[in-house]
């Protein structure tokens, strides 16, 4: 018996396959250089060589990072929006030559209406106004509110906004919140342009968050940190006395030493990831993290207990129940075991979410900035942290910390061995994406 012929493919057919096939194939390709790096993964623990009181801590910052540390500086603290956004508005609109302005977070509300309006008065005036915004974090923001900034004069850029030849680049966002005006006073910190910040943490519809005012030298890193992302944005490169001008030291005697430290996965994507391990293993005798999203790895988690077993005491404050991101909380959770049977203090904010970004290392050593303390902070996004080393101003951290301490719930290891199984179930599925995180 004859066997029944099989079925042909047309050319046409065989051509739609093919290009079926290629097209799940690019697919694929495009989901693993989204969620991957090109740069090998830092996966040996750091030699301890010196504290963070030593010279040699300083230099490694300066030459082993960089860039270099920076004397006769001033920093000012903000807490929450009460204080950030009324010292934001006040230095745009005393700007006269330049702003540059680089946000994850802008959205559509009464303090983007705000900064729309100081912004635009601005440009009106003869400033010029570089906005370069995430694409993905300011997609709240309004058509009509960018538009009438556009039309005021002010240059707005998107980061990353999906286009053909920067595909395989789409998860890699911009987290960095940095503020310049006139090149001399520059804001960084957690803070998003948001309603959600306002207020004073007053309650769960405002956010409890740290910013940071800068003045002297080192804004020029910062100055230089936005204008690396606004040339691959727009390919144009900010430069001259209106962005870099001379900037006498501040502050008494030779003021605070400090330095704007970035880093980003199409340059030095373990560059954050290192300096964090750097200052907890330089770390002698106090660890203090406060943390929106701590998801640490493996190799960060190691370094914590190791400094504990020297004799470091270790405190972690996170968000509690009120956070944006429950995914987020549960892979944390998932994590903390190694750390509490170590003997961390982990403790959970309950007034409201924690947004805040802030580590300091034996009342010497402080990072602030936009940087999250997990992978995608680490691995995939463009961030900015401006250090200071400063017995002083670690000092008035410390005590902030211990405020915010108190208005948080410890999670001891015995409760946390007794969590339900329902919700070490929930943490295990979330910690299988915590790469993402």
């Amino acid at each position: 018996m004859t066997p029944p012929a099989r079925p042909r493919l047309s050319i046409a057919q065989g051509v739609g396959v093919g290009l079926a096939g290629l097209a799940v194939g690019l697919a694929c390709a495009l989901v693993v250089s989204n969620f991957g790096s090109t740069e090998k993964k830092l996966e040996k623990p750091l030699e301890r060589l010196y504290a963070v009181d030593d010279a040699q801590f300083r230099r490694s910052l300066s030459l082993l990072l960089g860039p270099p540390v920076l004397e006769g500086n001033e920093v000012e603290t903000l807490l929450n929006g009460d204080q950030i956004f009324p010292s934001m508005l006040a230095a745009i609109r005393s700007a006269q030559r330049s702003i540059t302005f680089e946000t994850y977070i802008y959205w559509d509300g009464e303090i983007g209406a705000q900064f729309a309006a100081a912004l635009s008065e601005r440009a009106r005036a003869g400033v010029k106004v570089h906005v370069l915004l995430d694409w993905i974090g300011s997609e709240r923001l309004g058509e009509a509110q960018a538009e009438a900034m556009r039309t005021a004069g002010v240059e707005i850029a998107r980061f990353h906004q999906p286009h053909w030849s920067h595909l395989p680049r789409l998860n890699n966002r911009t987290h960095r919140k940095l503020l310049v005006v006139d090149g001399e006073t520059g804001f960084t910190g957690g803070v998003g342009i948001a309603d959600k910040w306002s207020g004073h943490a007053q309650d769960k519809d405002h956010w409890r968050d740290t910013h940071f005012k800068a003045r002297g030298p080192v804004v020029g890193q910062m100055q230089a940190v936005f204008n690396d992302n606004w040339t691959k944005a727009t390919t144009n490169v900010l430069h001259g006395d209106r962005y870099f001008p001379a900037i006498a030291p501040r502050g008494a005697g030779q003021g605070i030493a400090a330095q704007v430290f970035s880093s980003s996965p199409t340059g030095g994507a373990e560059s954050m990831h290192l300096m964090y391990l750097l200052a907890i293993t330089a770390a002698q005798r106090t660890i203090d993290l406060e943390s929106s999203y701590f998801v640490p790895d493996d190799l960060t988690v190691n370094a914590l207990v190791a400094a504990m077993q020297r004799g470091v005491k270790v405190r972690i404050i996170t968000p509690g129940e009120d956070i944006d991101s429950s995914v987020v909380r549960r892979a944390s959770r998932a994590l903390w075991g190694p750390l509490l049977m170590a003997g961390a203090t982990i403790a959970e904010y309950q007034p409201t979410m924690f947004h805040c970004k802030v580590l300091v290392v034996d009342g010497r050593f402080v990072s602030v900035g936009s940087t999250n303390f997990d992978n995608r902070s680490f691995r995939l996004n463009d961030e900015a942290n401006l250090n200071i080393l400063d017995a002083d101003f670690a000092a008035a951290q410390t005590r902030i910390f211990d405020a915010d301490l108190k208005l948080s719930r410890p999670v001891t290891f015995v409760a946390w061995l007794a969590r339900p199984w329902r919700e070490r179930l929930a943490e295990r599925l979330a910690s299988v994406i915590g790469s993402q995180l």
